[in-house]
C-alpha cells in the first residue's frame, strides 16, 4: 500500500504495524484522527473482515469526525468500513441483548431526559438534605440539583459502594444525604423501568462482572478494536472494553496521558499508564510525539513543565518542522485584569475573536469581565457565568443600595429584593418563612433598616440568628452615609458579619466556597481600581448591567481550561498563573503529589491549545502573600524555564540550513538537550537543575527552619504546611509568615 509523503515515520509504523495489542501515546495536535484511518485503510487492504472491527469514539461528535476523516482515505477504494461506535451505543446494544436473554430486566425506550432526572434529584434532595440545609436549597436549586444529578452519574463511573465513591470525592459531613438520595432515585427509576445515559454503561457492565455466563456471551465476537482519547477513560469504560475483547480481540488504545484532566468524572491516567498492559498482555508502545498545532516555544515550555510529573510516559512533545512559529510571553503583574487590558488592546478586533481566555475556576474572570465591559470590549463567555448575574454580586449590589441611602427611591417590590439579599449575605440563620416575613417588614421601610433591626426582639429568636442579626443590624448603622471608598466598606462589612464564614458553612465543597469568595474579592478589588463611594459604585454597576445585556456573538472568548478538550485558538492567555489557582489549593485529605500531577497536566493542556501566541500571567518573584490568599507566583513558573524554552526556541524558529550549534546565555536543562538532539543540533552552555528553582518555600524538598533546623515539607492545604523535622517531630507553619523563619536547603 503506498503512503503519502506527508505522513511522518511515527504515523507510519503506527499505521503498518503488525496484528497485535497497541498503546499510543499521543501529543496535542499531533493528527492522530488522520493516523488511525490510515490505519484501519491498511488493514481493510490486508484483508481484515470491517465487520470483525470496531472504533470506539467517546461522543458522537468525535464519532461524527472520524467518520468523515475514515470517508476522505477510503475514498474511491471500493472499501467495506467497520463501524464507529461510541461507548453508550454499544452499551445499549448489549443492554437490550441482555433483556432478551433475561439477565437485565425490561426497561422503557424512552431514555430519561436531563429535566425528568434534574425533577427526581430535586424532591429527593428537598426530601432527604437535613433542615440546616433547606433555606439554602430552596434558594440555590440548581446548584443542589446539579450536584445530586452529577453524584448519580459518577457512582455509575465505577464499582465502588456509594459511601466509597462519597468519601473520595471530599464532600463534607453536611451533604452525606446524597448516599441516600442515589439509593432512593435507583428504587425509583428502577420501578418506572427507566434508564438514563450512564446506565448504558453501567447496568451491563455490573450484569457482566457478576455472571460469568455473560462474560463468554460478549467477549471474542471481534478482531480488533481501537479506542480513542484513552486517557479520559474511567473503570467502567475499562472494564466493558476489557470483556468485549476477550482472548481474541487485538486492541489499539489511543491517549495522552499528560492531558488527563477528568478526573472529577472518574477519568484516571493509570488506565493507559498501567492497567492496560497489565491487562492486555505485553501490548506494542508507540508514539506520536509531533506536534502540528503549536511551534518550538511552546513545546519546550510544556516538556519542561511535564517532565516533573512522576506519572506519565516519557514521551516529549516536539514541533513538526512543517508547523508556524508560536510566540509565548510572560507577564510578571500585580493585576490580571490589567496585563490581560493591554494584551487586547494591541490586537486588532478581528484578532479578538480568535482569542481564549481561559481560568482554573470561574470566580478568576470577574475583574476581567469587569474591565471588558467598562472598556466596551466585546467578548463570549458561557451562558449564566456573567460576573454580574452571579448571586454574591447582586448581593453586593443590594449592601450598596442600603449603604448609599437609595431605598427610598426604590419600589416596594425592588426593597423586597434586596432585603432577601442582605438577610442571605450571610445567611442570618432564620427559617424562610421568619427570613420572607422580616424581609417584607423591612420592604415597608424606605429608610433606617438598621434602626428596625436593633429594634428586634432578640430574646424571642434563636440565639444564632439573634447574633446574626444584631451584628447585621451593627454594620449597616456604622456604614450609613459611609462616603469613603466602596471597597473598604465591602470589607469592613465581610468582616463584621463573618461572610465568609457564612460561606463556607454553607458550601458543598472547600472548591465551591472558595469560588464564591473569589468572586467577592475580585469584584473588591475591581471597585478598588474606580476609588469611587457607593453611590458611584451602583451607578457604574447599571452601565455595566446595561452592557452586559447586549450579548456579543463575536469578541474573546472567556472559558476554563476544563472546557477547552480538543479545542485550539490562534491567541491563548492564561491568567492567574500564582499559587491558589494553578495549582490550586489543595484540601487536608488530598493526597499532595498526585495533586500536583494533576494541577500540572491542567496547565500543561492549557498552554497547548494554541496555535499562534500564548501568553501566560504570574505576579512578580517579589510578592509576598496577601490578606486574600494570594501567595505568590505559581511554583509552576521555575519548572516552565521560561528564558531556556524563549532562547532556544526562537533560535530554532529562525536557524538556517548550516546553523547546527546554540550557545545559551540561560542555563542548560536535559529536557533542552533532548529536544536539540532530535533536531540534530549542539548545545552549548552551563547545565542546570530545575526542579524547584523560585519555587514557593513550602514547594522545595528540604527547609531549614531557625530554631527547629532541617526536614521535609510531607503536606500542605490552602494557607499553612506541615513539616517533618529531622528530630523526628512534625510541626504545622503558617504560608503567610514562611519567608520569616525557614530558608532552603540546597
Amino acid at each position: 500500500m503506498e503512503l503519502p509523503d506527508f505522513l511522518t515515520d511515527e504515523q507510519r509504523a503506527i499505521i503498518t504495524a503488525g496484528y497485535e495489542h497497541s498503546v499510543i501515546t499521543a501529543v496535542a495536535g499531533s493528527g492522530k484522527t488522520s493516523t488511525l484511518a490510515w490505519r484501519i485503510r491498511y488493514l481493510l487492504e490486508q484483508g481484515h473482515d470491517p465487520d470483525r472491527m470496531l472504533v470506539l469514539m467517546f461522543n458522537r461528535s468525535a464519532r461524527a469526525d472520524f467518520e468523515r476523516k475514515l470517508q476522505e482515505v477510503t475514498r474511491n477504494r471500493g472499501l467495506a468500513t467497520p463501524e464507529i461506535r461510541t461507548y453508550h451505543a454499544m452499551g445499549l446494544r448489549l443492554y437490550k441483548r441482555f433483556v432478551r436473554e433475561g439477565y437485565l430486566p425490561g426497561f422503557s425506550d424512552k431514555i430519561l431526559s436531563e429535566q425528568e432526572i434534574s425533577y427526581q434529584a430535586w424532591q429527593l434532595t428537598r426530601r432527604l438534605a437535613p433542615e440546616d440545609l433547606a433555606d439554602d436549597i430552596r434558594r440555590n436549586k440548581k446548584d443542589f440539583v446539579e450536584t445530586a444529578t452529577s453524584f448519580i452519574d459518577l457512582v455509575k463511573t465505577t464499582l465502588s459502594p456509594v459511601d466509597v465513591v462519597f468519601e473520595e470525592l471530599g464532600y463534607s459531613d453536611k451533604h452525606r444525604y446524597l448516599i441516600d438520595l442515589f439509593h432512593s432515585f435507583e428504587q425509583w427509576r428502577k420501578g418506572q423501568s427507566r434508564i438514563s445515559y450512564a446506565d448504558m454503561l453501567y447496568e451491563p457492565v455490573m450484569a457482566i462482572h457478576q455472571n460469568p455466563p455473560l462474560q463468554r456471551l460478549v467477549g471474542n465476537k471481534m478482531d480488533l478494536i481501537l479506542v480513542d482519547e484513552y486517557q479520559d477513560t474511567n473503570e467502567i469504560q475499562h472494564l466493558l472494553l476489557r470483556y468485549v475483547a476477550g482472548e481474541r480481540a487485538r486492541v489499539t488504545v489511543v491517549g495522552d496521558p499528560d492531558q488527563t484532566i477528568y478526573e472529577f468524572r472518574g477519568a484516571k491516567p493509570e488506565f493507559i499508564l498501567k492497567r492496560f498492559s497489565d491487562e492486555f498482555e505485553s501490548p506494542l508502545e508507540q508514539t506520536l510525539s509531533y506536534s502540528f498545532r503549536y511551534g518550538h516555544q511552546v513545546a519546550l515550555l510544556a516538556n519542561h513543565l511535564i517532565c516533573h510529573n512522576t506519572g506519565r510516559k516519557d514521551v516529549l512533545c516536539h514541533s513538526h518542522p512543517s508547523t508556524p512559529d508560536t510566540g509565548i510571553a510572560l507577564h510578571e503583574s500585580g493585576s490580571d485584569s490589567d496585563t490581560v487590558l493591554e494584551i487586547l488592546q494591541q490586537q486588532a478586533a478581528e484578532q479578538r475573536a480568535d482569542t481564549a481566555i481561559l481560568f482554573r475556576v470561574w470566580s478568576q474572570s470577574v475583574p476581567i469581565e469587569l474591565k471588558l465591559l467598562a472598556r466596551q470590549i466585546p467578548y463570549r463567555i458561557d451562558a449564566g457565568k456573567g460576573a454580574l448575574f452571579s448571586r454574591e454580586i447582586q448581593a453586593v449590589g443590594a449592601l450598596l443600595t442600603v449603604i448609599a441611602g437609595k431605598l427610598e427611591k426604590l419600589p416596594p417590590e425592588d426593597r423586597l429584593t434586596v432585603a432577601r439579599q442582605l438577610l442571605r449575605f450571610p445567611h442570618v440563620g432564620l427559617k424562610e418563612p421568619e427570613l420572607e416575613q422580616l424581609a417584607s417588614f423591612l420592604s415597608g421601610f424606605g429608610t433606617g433598616w438598621h434602626e428596625r433591626l436593633l429594634a428586634l426582639d432578640f430574646d424571642a429568636l434563636a440565639p444564632m440568628a439573634a447574633k446574626k442579626l444584631r451584628k447585621l443590624g451593627e454594620v449597616l448603622a456604622r456604614l450609613q452615609g459611609y462616603g469613603g471608598p466602596v471597597s473598604n466598606a465591602i470589607a469592613v462589612y465581610a468582616e463584621h458579619t463573618d461572610l465568609y464564614e457564612g460561606i463556607r458553612s454553607l458550601a458543598l465543597t472547600h472548591e465551591a466556597a472558595d469560588e464564591r469568595i473569589d468572586t467577592i474579592h475580585g469584584f473588591r478589588d475591581y471597585l478598588k481600581g474606580l476609588d469611587v463611594d457607593a453611590t458611584g459604585a451602583l451607578q457604574h454597576l447599571k452601565a455595566l448591567k446595561k452592557q452586559a445585556s447586549e450579548t456579543a456573538s463575536h469578541g474573546v472568548l472567556l472559558s476554563t481550561i476544563h472546557r477547552t478538550k480538543g479545542l485550539e485558538w490562534p491567541t491563548v492567555i492564561l491568567p492567574g498563573l500564582q499559587e491558589k489557582y494553578l495549582p490550586y489549593s489543595p484540601r487536608a485529605e488530598d493526597d499532595p503529589r498526585a495533586f500536583m500531577e494533576s494541577e500540572r497536566r491542567l496547565l500543561y493542556v492549557a498552554m497547548t491549545r494554541t496555535r499562534k501566541q500564548l501568553h501566560l500571567i504570574t505576579r512578580p518573584a517579589s510578592t509576598q502573600p496577601h490578606l486574600d490568599g494570594d501567595l505568590g507566583p505559581s511554583r509552576f513558573i521555575p519548572e516552565l524555564c521560561f528564558p531556556l524554552s524563549a532562547e532556544l526556541g526562537t533560535w530554532l524558529d529562525q536557524r538556517t540550513a548550516g546553523d547546527q550549534a546554540f550557545r545559551a546565555n540561560s542555563p542548560l536543562t536535559q529536557v533542552a538537550n533532548r529536544y536539540a538532539d532530535r533536531e540534530a543540533v549542539t548545545l552549548e552552555g552551563s547545565q542546570q537543575d530545575i526542579k524547584a528553582c523560585g519555587a514557593p518555600l513550602w514547594a522545595r524538598d528540604r527547609l531549614s527552619h531557625a530554631i527547629f533546623g532541617e526536614g521535609v515539607v510531607i503536606s500542605e492545604d490552602d494557607s499553612s504546611f506541615e513539616v517533618r523535622f529531622d528530630s523526628g517531630e512534625t510541626l504545622n507553619f503558617s504560608k503567610k509568615s514562611a519567608h520569616l523563619y525557614f530558608t532552603v536547603v540546597a
